[in-house]
């Protein structure tokens, strides 16, 4: 099985939960050479390049998914828009199209830049998850864990015992992941306090919300 290894802090604990389960040594090599940003994964996962990943919501609509997501019920601190000239991510589907759908025009930024804009210029840019509740009153799910068909069962299974017990990050990993990413490890984890993977009914109500409000955007764009 291959799995497509998104690079970002916030899926830090399932790769050390990961790094536990897959137990072949070529399984290993294949997660970590399949590392990328969530756009690129996308496109690997639905050319079956790779059997498993985490994908961007808006592109797991018709996609085998388990209970895992990435998900904020408010602030995330990773994902801002700052007022502007429209300029999306190249690295996000989701976050271009929520911002879309939050009628916001502007700069998207994810991840690491998003981080550092936050920590380095205080409140000069939207938080597009905190948006987002105080409009829908439900938290957003930026991506979910999908599996073809093949090895979804394994994968389910993975999903259901993470969620059961996840994995508590090991001091000396999270100061190395705070100064790889350039942040402190007070700033690394608040950020982490922000993000859960449990998805329940608010949040796939929350997703279904999200499908609808995204193809009205795109009929909409599509008739102009």
């Amino acid at each position: 099985m291959i799995f497509g290894k998104i690079e970002y802090l916030n899926l830090l604990p399932l790769h050390i939960f990961l790094k536990r389960r897959l137990k072949s040594a070529s399984e290993k090599s294949a997660w970590q050479r399949h590392g990328s940003v969530p756009s690129q994964i996308n496109r690997a996962f639905l050319s079956g390049r790779v059997d498993a990943a985490v994908i961007s919501s808006i592109k797991s609509r018709r996609c085998r998914c388990t209970d895992f997501g990435i998900i904020a019920d408010g602030e995330v601190r990773s994902v801002l828009l700052l007022p502007g000239k429209a300029k999306s991510d190249i690295e996000s589907d989701t976050s271009n199209m929520l911002a879309r759908v939050l009628g916001l025009e502007g700069e998207v930024l994810i991840g690491d830049k998003a981080l550092h804009h936050y920590h380095n210029y205080p409140n000069r840019g939207i938080d597009l998850a905190k948006l987002w509740k105080e409009r829908e009153g439900l938290p957003f799910v930026f991506a979910r864990l999908c599996a073809h068909p093949r090895h979804f069962a394994r994968i389910e299974r993975f999903s259901r015992d993470f969620l059961k017990n996840p994995p508590k990050i090991p001091i000396y990993i999270l100061r190395r992941q705070a100064r790889l990413h350039g942040l402190s490890e007070a700033e690394l984890r608040a950020y982490l306090k922000l993000i859960y993977y449990k998805m329940e009914w608010r949040e796939k109500m929350a997703l279904k919300r999200f499908f609808r409000l995204a193809a009205k955007e795109r009929k909409s764009k599509e008739s102009m």
